[in-house]
């Protein structure tokens, strides 16, 4: 069952379009992160279905209900922000109450509501406190909570993570997961960290320059990117590109006086509109080895050697091109010595260097 779609929208400031026949369709309890650059659109997407921009064209629907010109608080939505936006002068279960007050809700039923976001959001023995007796992390339970207590159908989420540090956004990623899992309610999350969205996503929209790049599962985002923006923009470390040729049957790929057999390649090479092609590999997916293999490796000079802790990453140089892998930690590579590489073509992209485009 569709919970919000979003359908032809358009979104212009002037001249100047930032939303362009925008058609989206979320699924009943799902998980959907809009992901993208800044400047993409993402945001004021969500701004959009929140009712906090008013549309140029197009309409959104929530719940079976056309909601296009309805007020934010007449959209069945509760909203998280980047930053906390609470009440210092009051507690923590003031900022909690406050809307539920205001709409005139029974003392009974805030005390129960509010008690029961405490519990969710491990909360109840911070309620007597100002948000200044609260560390980040704390306050952005807070701000969850807020909207939790309005008990809708729809979570809007605006990067509510990028304000706390690497540690805090870790544990409250996992809380956002969890609470997800036991509410089950559809949740819309706007982030351009790449990681938030694989972990939570049921399904990720790359956003670029207001147009939806791809809409898929985080598995299919990341091992079949539809173009090279998804490919360069999903992955870290990044995807590496060559520039080269496809062979006339399509089962070999050449860049500079290297050759590489597509004969694993889980798509459909003979769709190029020309022969100039580009080889997108994941660092992961390719195997380094010592000594050279005929026609399998590949020789590449190592540049430089980055540790990562469990793993180390390599940046290679072979026939003119940058390319970079993953290896255990535990085998040693030294900087200047020559390796041989073998790509996993199973797990590669081929990309039309005109359309852009995976074949």
């Amino acid at each position: 069952m569709t919970n919000v779609s979003v359908r032809q929208l358009d979104l212009r400031f002037g001249s100047v379009e930032v939303l362009k026949n925008l058609n989206i369709e979320i699924a009943e309890g799902e998980f959907l992160v809009l992901l993208g650059p800044s400047g993409c659109g993402k945001s004021t997407l969500l701004n959009c279905i929140a009712g906090l921009l008013d549309v140029s064209g197009g309409q959104i629907h929530i719940s079976g209900k056309n909601v296009t010109w309805a007020e934010p608080k007449d959209r069945g939505i509760g909203m998280v922000f980047q930053s906390y936006a609470l009440y210092p002068q009051m507690t923590v279960k003031g900022n909690l109450s406050f809307g539920l007050k205001t709409q005139k809700f029974s003392k009974a039923e805030i005390e129960r509501r509010v008690n029961e976001a405490a519990e969710i959001l491990q909360i109840k023995d911070l309620l007597g406190r100002k948000p200044s007796a609260l560390s980040g992390g704390q306050r952005q339970r807070v701000a969850i909570g807020r909207a939790l207590v309005r008990d809708v159908d729809v979570y809007l989420f605006d990067e509510p993570l990028s304000n706390l540090d690497a540690k805090l956004r870790t544990e409250l990623r996992v809380e956002l997961k969890r609470l997800h899992n036991q509410l089950n309610h559809t949740m819309i999350y706007v982030t351009h960290d790449q990681i938030e969205a694989m972990t939570l996503a049921d399904r990720i929209a790359i956003m670029r320059d207001g147009f939806i790049q791809q809409l898929a599962d985080p598995y299919t985002v990341y091992n079949k990117p539809a173009n090279l923006f998804v490919a360069g923009f999903v992955g870290s470390p990044g995807m590496s590109f060559l520039d080269g040729t496809l062979s006339e049957d399509g089962t070999s790929f050449t860049f500079g006086n290297a050759t590489v057999g597509m004969g694993d390649y889980d798509g459909q090479q003979n769709d190029a509109s020309s022969r100039n092609v580009k080889l997108g590999v994941r660092p992961e997916h390719i195997i380094i080895h010592t000594e050279a293999i005929e026609g399998v490796t590949i020789a590449a000079e190592l540049d430089i050697v980055e540790a990562l802790g469990s793993e180390s990453l390599l940046w290679l140089t072979s026939q003119g091109e940058k390319i970079s892998a993953l290896v255990n930690a535990d085998d040693e590579y030294e900087a200047g010595s020559t390796v041989h590489m073998e790509f996993n073509i199973g797990k590669s992209s081929l990309f039309d260097t005109k359309t852009e485009k995976r074949l």
